[in-house]
């Protein structure tokens, strides 16, 4: 016998009488409403701006919010009017990167870590749009607010891509001087609605 059927065998041996792995249940915690007031601070917490809003307010709240001068992008399917605003149909980076701005809604939102996920369905466009323009304004419903990352990965769709956002894009160098805008939006302003 050789080395090679030896050690075959040897394993063929132990996993023949190794005990089978015990079936565990998921442990399943009933859901709860995330505090919405601990999102907004946590948000705020990461320099971005925090707007609260009735539902009938919201797009008079994201006109406030975008700049004066320059071009908004918005995807489609987003629910709200924004003037002067272009749809995405697919701009390269390069003209993402002349927009002033981008509009869109969210998926899911955390209390606890104050970040926001986006699955890029309707109203919350392709990644790109929401990591290349300088302003992300997002809209967040308190309904869509859950208590902590568990309960958020359960209201995601696992086959669909997901970007998650907390706060505006920062970085650090070695001697811990943060930087904004390097890798996505320099400004976030989110627009959290009732």
């Amino acid at each position: 016998m050789s080395a090679r059927d030896e050690i075959l065998a040897a394993v063929r041996d132990a996993v023949a009488t190794a005990r089978r792995p015990v079936e565990v249940p998921a442990l399943e915690r009933p859901e709860r409403a995330g505090d919405v007031d601990l999102f907004a601070e946590r948000v705020a917490d990461y320099h971005a701006t925090v707007v609260r809003c009735g539902a009938g307010e919201v797009e008079r709240a994201i006109v406030a919010a975008l700049p004066a001068e320059g071009s908004v992008v918005v995807p489609d399917g987003l629910p709200y009017a924004v003037p002067g605003a272009v749809r995405d149909d697919g701009l390269p980076a390069v003209e993402l990167d002349r927009v002033a701005a981008v509009v869109t809604t969210s998926t899911v939102a955390i209390a606890t870590t104050g970040t926001i996920v986006l699955s890029h369905g309707p109203g919350e466009g392709r990644r790109a749009l929401t990591l290349v323009p300088d302003l992300h304004v997002c809209v967040v419903r308190a309904d869509q607010v859950v208590d902590d990352v568990p309960a958020a990965v359960r209201r995601l769709d696992p086959g669909r891509p997901t970007t998650w956002v907390s706060g505006p894009s920062a970085t650090s160098d070695i001697e811990l001087d943060r930087v904004e805008g390097v890798h996505g939006p320099r400004t976030l302003h989110v627009i959290l609605v009732g």
